[in-house]
């Protein structure tokens, strides 16, 4: 019997599963200090999602630790280095939420091109602002998707049914894999801004994508669409936060160089207040790209499955880093 802790919550089909398996589960949540003395210390293996921090000082104080499990498909939460060196091995879940995110990342690009959420808060409030609320349509209009993985291939579908022209910018993507999809690729991710009037985000977060959508970027957004309306210039990031810039998206919004922003993620989670919630062309949620009860239990349960194999001595269905 292995000891498993699952730190960010789970499915309970998912925790019956692993308890059916012969196996001790403890659900709780851990503050970033206890992690780092050892509260995780006599456990083989432990399942995250977002909020838990797996540092390598997290890691070093994990002495008994051969499994972190991610739900879900980020892992920049988790120090793989350090993982490595200490012969852990780091699985995740990656096809798990796709389709809840494709979903997500289309609503709110038409949220953002009918004023659907402006709209909503007008009508609250008394005023019915039927004239000011003049949207555009998807149709006839470039997307740029930054990064063209599993999510973004996906959206790119939807986009095209809406009569949407795709673009993306993606230097590890195979190019057969765009063309077979209908996209251009373009090698400059500086195009993706200059051609396209909507902007969506599908990369990891690291070092090379850190504020990869900023100010100078978005400058360089024309407004028209390929089918010659001045429509304006979108930007939805579902992603990761921190590789969108919050500041620059909050001058453009109020500069008037973007005509509708709207995150889904935010460098600092959970973000309780900032600037952009006053900008009334702004709309943002919670990081629940994930979060429908289809996808929240196929995550449990693929997570569940990879704990299982590797604690009968297996392998888990997607290891993240060398060993």
């Amino acid at each position: 019997m292995a000891r498993i802790a699952v730190t960010d919550g789970m499915a309970a089909t998912a925790i019956t599963r692993l308890e059916q398996s012969g196996h001790q589960v403890v659900a709780a949540h851990y503050s970033a200090q206890s992690l780092a003395e050892g509260v995780l210390a006599d456990f083989d293996a432990v399942i995250v999602r977002s909020a838990t921090k797996m540092t390598g000082e997290a890691i070093a104080a994990s002495t008994s630790l051969k499994l972190i499990g991610r739900a879900g498909v980020g892992i920049d939460n988790i120090d793989l280095e350090a993982a490595s060196a200490a012969g852990i091995v780091v699985c995740n879940t990656p096809g798990a939420s796709t389709g809840s995110a494709i979903e997500l990342t289309i609503g709110h690009l038409l949220a953002s091109a009918r004023n659907i959420c402006r709209g909503d808060r007008d009508l609250r409030a008394g005023n019915w602002s039927k004239k000011e609320l003049t949207g555009t349509e998807l149709a006839g209009k470039r997307l740029g998707m930054i990064g063209f993985g599993r999510i973004a291939q996906g959206v790119g579908k939807v986009a095209q049914a809406f009569g949407m022209e795709l673009h993306a910018f993606d230097p590890y993507l195979p190019p057969e894999i765009a063309e077979r999809a209908g996209c251009t690729l373009h090698a400059d991710v500086d195009e993706i801004f200059q051609i396209c009037t909507h902007i969506a985000v599908h990369c990891n977060l690291s070092d090379e994508t850190h504020h990869l959508v900023n100010e100078s970027r978005l400058n360089l957004m024309t407004g028209v669409g390929a089918d010659g309306v001045a429509c304006g210039n979108y930007l939805v990031s579902c992603a990761r936060g921190g590789i969108v810039c919050e500041d620059s998206v909050l001058a453009a919004l109020q500069s008037g160089q973007l005509s509708s922003a709207a995150l889904d993620v935010f460098e600092d989670e959970p973000i309780r207040d900032s600037p952009l919630f006053s900008e009334e062309n702004f709309h943002g949620t919670p990081h629940i790209g994930a979060a429908t009860l289809e996808a929240q239990t196929r995550v449990g349960l693929l997570i569940a499955d990879s704990v299982i194999a590797f604690l009968e001595g297996g392998s888990p269905a997607s290891v993240v880093n060398p060993n």
